[in-house]
């Protein structure tokens, strides 16, 4: 599977498998049309049946495309209210103190990364490196790499989050 295929599959995927669950905006106007076409409940009832086939078409947008967008931002893009599933109320379980705070809001952070407004690299000695990177908010993020025979190990905030060898690193960078 090329490279273009495996990212329009993603994003196929993130896209229908996320929707469904939303504020269902477009469906949402259509209604409020619906019921401003006249003041009388059974003549509202009677548009609403011609409006019928209009209403499958809304839903398949909103289920689909709106809905997702809502779900990956955290807003409809319609409506400006944020998604269902980030109001606060009581709940059954509480997760949130067991996963990352990163995860507890849309949009996640990979979505909304910011781009680096510059960069360092510090090296310590010829198996130890430090890149800095100062985002453009001014945050600043360490990443430190050390070498130990053919393996690298990457650390931020002296914890270990990654590890790779010297050939798959060669394998990355020699198919780009």
């Amino acid at each position: 599977m090329n490279t273009k295929t495996k990212i329009a599959f993603l994003l196929v995927s993130a896209l229908t498998l996320s929707g469904c669950v939303g504020s269902n905006a477009v469906t949402e106007k259509l209604m409020g049309f619906n019921v401003k076409v006249v003041d009388n409940r059974y003549a509202r009832a009677g548009v609403n049946f011609l409006l019928s086939p209009v209403y499958g078409f809304t839903l398949v947008a909103d289920l689909f495309v709106v809905n997702s967008i809502e779900f990956w931002s955290g807003t409809n893009p319609i409506n400006g209210k944020p998604h269902v599933f980030d109001t606060k109320t009581e709940t059954y379980l509480e997760v949130n103190d067991k996963v990352d705070s990163s995860l507890h809001d849309a949009p996640i952070d990979p979505l909304t990364m910011s781009t680096p407004n510059s960069g360092t690299i510090r090296y310590f000695d010829e198996n130890t490196i430090e890149m800095e990177v100062t985002l453009a908010d001014g945050q600043q993020s360490k990443v430190i790499g050390v070498k130990d025979g053919d393996t690298i190990s990457y650390y931020i905030d002296d914890q270990l989050v990654s590890q790779t060898t010297l050939d798959a690193l060669e394998n990355e960078f020699s198919e780009s």
